[in-house]
Order: structure tokens, then C-alpha cells, then sequence
């Protein structure tokens, strides 16, 4: 019997271009996004990829075509909010989106640099009592008490309403988080992807895109009202609390938007609302005698309504505001 048949020529040569191809492939692909996401085959924020153009660049991205996306949109200031723990690790927005101005809030340490007055309600309380580090440049100085610690944990949102970035990205800490709307749960393709023009012209967006979570509805407040489940959810306070944050206006029958309370809005839609508003809600907050998991829900489910958006329904399907279609809660009945 032949040892070396024709058969297992073939069969040994293919086995060689297989693994030669897996090896060019892991050098082309796994290698690659090892150092780092490549800008030339992503979507960058109008700001980032103005400010990687005067940057030395690679050889190989030396001839790459110049990316388009964003290119008609003006560089306006952008802040990120994060509400975390002492523990999380969110170094990661500093070396991806250095443009951007870092807000990074430890609920749990009262002597961190940014801090709450009390951690109670989850991120909303976080996201109402924003503040930066230092005053911004180049805006105009605004009016801040001397002293630091007043500074570090009192309101931007209430005690600097007047000088707002244009752009607030309001976000959860760590970069792999299971809400995220990427296949890998990654949230820095997902901040790459966010296009501020959609953001500028709508206001307010969710950042979450998927549905899933949230969608059709959440929430029923009057036929859930008085409720308890042994699960956290949030329907069965979700009406007395709807009418205690928002007094005068009706309760909605149904209550539909994608979790997970990670959005963005514009300066001048915050401003919408008069700062007497943000300060009742913080002090709802401060004052309700709901468990943190609830009131931390029943935030996660208002900030739509809180920026305008009408309930139930999410952004119009067929928008764009993470380069996918954006499917609302109503398209979701259909």
C-alpha cells in the first residue's frame, strides 16, 4: 500500500493553505483590534476625526481615503457623565475619546473628586448633579463658589445651567457591559458610532437602539399601580411617583422605551425644561422613601419624558443616532 497517495497530497496541501490562511487572517483581523480599534474602518465623532488629521499616521493609512461621516457637522463640546463605584474602571474613555470632557462620578466614595450628595436613586442621582472637574475652556468663565468641595458636588445641571456643553453623554463606566448595542456587549464601537448631527437635530436620544428590554411597553402605571413582584420593576410605583415628578400632567396608559438609562442630550434641550424642574427631581430623590432599585427604575423609565419625548413612543423609526435603524416601541406593536 502507497504510503503517499494522491488523495493525501491533496489532503495534506489543503490542510497547509487552511492553517495559512487562519494564520494570515489573525495577523490581518485579531492583531489589529489588539492595538486598538482602527479609525480608518470605523466611524469617528466629528471632533475625534478632526483632531486625528493633524496626527502622525501610520504608512499603511497614509493613502486611505478620508473618512466623510459627520463632515458637514461643527466641533461643539461634548461632556460624558458617568455615574460608577470606587471600583469601576473607566480609563477607558480616556484613551479612546480624549476630546471629550470626563465627568467620572464614585457613588460610594464622599471623598472622591466628583461625588453626590447621596447615593440614592442609581445613576439619575449621577446624572442631575453633573458637575466638571474644572471650568471649561474656551466658554466663558461662569460664577463658582471658591470653595472645592461645593463645587465638586453641587448641581451643574441646577448651579451652572447657563453654560452647558452643547453635547452630555450620560453613561454607565465600564467598557463591556451586556445593555451595550454591539455583538461583543463593547461600548466603545457603540460611542464611535453615536452620530452627534442626529443627536444635535433631535435633542435627545436613547443610546440604546435594540428594543429588546423595554419595548413595547414596559409599564402599565394604572394597571400596575399598588403592585409588588418579586423582581425589580417599577410599575407598581410608577404612577404616584409619575405624578409626583411630573405634577399636572396626565399619566400615561402605557410606558414603552429601550432600557438601560445610557443617553444623550443637547444643551438647549435640557434647557427646555426651567432649572425649578431638575431641582424637584433631585430632591425627589432625596426624599422618596422607595427602595434605591425602584426609584432608580422609575428614573430609567422618565428620562424620556423628562427631555420631551413623547410616551410611549421612542425616536421615529428610521432615524439614525448609532449609524442603525432605530426601532420605537409603536413600530414594535406592528
Amino acid at each position: 500500500m502507497r504510503r503517499f497517495s494522491v488523495r493525501n497530497v491533496i489532503v495534506t496541501c489543503n490542510i497547509i493553505a487552511l492553517m495559512a490562511l487562519a494564520i494570515h487572517l489573525k495577523s490581518e483581523l485579531w492583531d489589529r483590534n489588539a492595538q486598538g480599534v482602527r479609525t480608518d474602518a470605523v466611524h469617528l465623532p466629528d471632533e475625534l476625526d478632526t483632531q486625528m488629521a493633524d496626527a502622525p499616521r501610520p504608512a499603511s493609512m497614509v493613502d486611505s481615503k478620508p473618512m466623510k461621516a459627520n463632515s458637514e457637522a461643527k466641533p461643539r463640546r461634548t461632556a460624558v457623565v458617568v455615574a460608577s463605584l470606587a471600583s469601576d474602571n473607566a480609563t477607558w474613555l480616556d484613551e479612546y475619546f480624549p476630546q471629550w470632557e470626563k465627568n467620572i462620578y464614585r457613588v460610594d466614595k464622599p471623598d472622591a473628586p466628583l461625588t453626590v450628595p447621596k447615593n440614592k436613586g442609581r445613576e439619575s442621582m449621577v446624572y442631575l448633579t453633573y458637575a466638571p472637574t474644572s471650568p471649561p475652556s474656551p466658554s466663558p468663565p461662569c460664577a463658582i463658589d471658591t470653595d472645592t468641595s461645593a463645587f465638586q458636588r453641587n448641581s451643574y445641571i441646577i448651579d451652572h445651567y447657563a453654560s452647558l456643553p452643547e453635547n452630555i453623554l450620560f453613561i454607565h463606566p465600564t467598557r463591556y457591559q451586556w445593555h451595550n448595542d454591539d455583538p461583543d456587549y463593547d461600548g466603545l464601537p457603540m460611542l464611535r458610532h453615536l452620530q452627534l448631527p442626529y443627536l444635535e437635530a433631535e435633542g435627545y436620544v436613547n443610546i440604546r437602539c435594540a428594543w429588546s428590554l423595554g419595548c413595547p411597553e414596559e409599564i402599565r402605571p394604572h394597571v400596575n399601580a399598588g403592585e409588588h413582584r418579586e423582581s425589580v420593576h417599577a410599575g407598581g410605583a410608577y404612577k404616584t411617583a409619575f405624578e409626583q415628578l411630573f405634577p399636572g400632567v396626565e399619566v400615561p396608559q402605557r410606558v414603552g422605551v429601550s432600557c438601560c438609562a445610557q443617553f444623550a442630550a443637547t444643551r438647549e434641550k435640557i434647557r427646555e425644561r426651567s432649572v425649578d424642574e431638575y431641582k424637584r427631581w433631585r430632591d425627589w430623590i432625596l426624599n422618596t422613601e422607595l427602595d434605591d432599585s425602584i426609584s432608580g427604575r422609575v428614573m430609567e423609565y422618565s428620562w424620556h419624558s423628562k427631555f420631551y419625548v413623547p410616551s410611549p413612543q421612542a425616536p421615529k423609526a428610521g432615524s439614525f443616532a448609532i449609524q442603525s435603524k432605530l426601532q420605537s416601541c409603536a413600530d414594535a406593536e406592528q
